[in-house]
């Protein structure tokens, strides 16, 4: 996959089959609209282009709500989109300049003129341009002024749920990460580099990596204890991971701890993947060292039979 970050990069792509939006989280109802733009490219003998943006436009165009957390940073929607093949993957920077082009400007200097499309191919109730003025109806009086097509893929469900990268988040926020893995087609993942902790879990047997995840605006579910998957220079380890502030043995600090079961090696200063298989429980205050003890105990069992359940 080519990747360029401005217009003046993008090269002359003969059929270009086309889409474009935020795809944070590239999920299920992303992937169906991925998969329409390479068959139009089969189709056409053309190549599949996505446009996307960087930041996300709600940071700009809504600088003051914190609130926002994504589902993927760049560097991961980066991996998925290489992952689902697509040929040409363009970040547009997205400015308050960029936000002011109308429907139509956006239409014949961008999807025309710069990137020369054949097909345009957009996603169910799809609003772009100032205002978010364009739509569907939109782009198909324009089509046939500038010479290209325009298709619309119908809404998409899941036992009939919309999907959307929403509704993906809400079920993360209340630590339901089996909803999220649903929607999304595989499980969620965080990355994360392993930082020195307080070395609290060697003193109970069970050792943590502490993870330090660096953008700010990624979406960690909610606090509590999950059954995950960890990647480790191509391998898969099981494990279970924490997040919260360790009422029984701390509980004034924020920290991801990550426990690998049948692992032994210094990965300090490593990147690791950690995938959400399920919750086990609630982070919760125990009486004693000995009571957490034994509960962790129980979950790594639980965790056990559900992380080879999943496989």
């Amino acid at each position: 996959m080519r990747i360029y970050r401005s217009l003046d990069e993008l090269p002359v792509i003969p059929n270009a089959i086309v889409t474009q939006g935020t795809f944070d989280g590239v999920h299920v109802a992303h992937r169906t609209i991925l998969d329409r733009l390479k068959q139009l490219a089969n189709q056409y003998g053309g190549e599949t282009v996505v446009m996307t943006f960087d930041p996300h436009p709600r940071t700009v165009l809504f600088p003051d709500d914190h609130g926002l957390k994504l589902l993927h940073t760049l560097d991961e929607k980066i991996e998925a989109l290489r992952k689902e093949g697509i040929q040409h993957l363009l970040i547009l920077p997205f400015t308050r300049e960029f936000s002011r082009l109308s429907s139509m400007q956006f239409i014949r200097d961008i999807i025309v003129n710069k990137i020369g499309t054949k097909v345009l191919v957009i996603g169910y109730n799809h609003r772009f341009g100032k205002n978010r003025e364009g739509s569907f109806e939109h782009l198909k009086q324009y089509a046939h002024t500038y010479g290209f097509e325009v298709e619309e893929i119908p809404e998409q469900d899941v036992d009939h749920v919309s999907v959307s990268s929403t509704r993906i988040r809400k079920a993360l926020e209340t630590g339901d990460v089996a909803t999220a893995a649903k929607y999304l087609g595989r499980p969620y993942a965080i990355h994360g580099r392993v930082v020195q902790g307080k070395k609290l879990g060697r003193t109970i047997g069970f050792p943590t990596a502490n993870m330090e995840v660096s953008d700010e605006l990624k979406l960690i579910p909610a606090d509590g204890v999950y059954a995950v998957q960890i990647l480790i220079n191509n391998s898969i380890y099981s494990g279970m991971l924490n997040s919260g502030y360790r009422p029984t043995v701390d509980g004034s600090t924020y920290s991801i701890e990550v426990h690998i079961f049948d692992f032994n090696e210094d990965i300090y200063d490593h990147i690791l993947e950690v995938r959400y298989v399920d919750k086990l429980r609630q982070e919760q205050r125990f009486e004693s060292v000995s009571a957490l003890q034994n509960q962790l105990q129980k979950d790594k069992l639980h965790a056990l039979q559900i992380l080879q359940q999943s496989l």
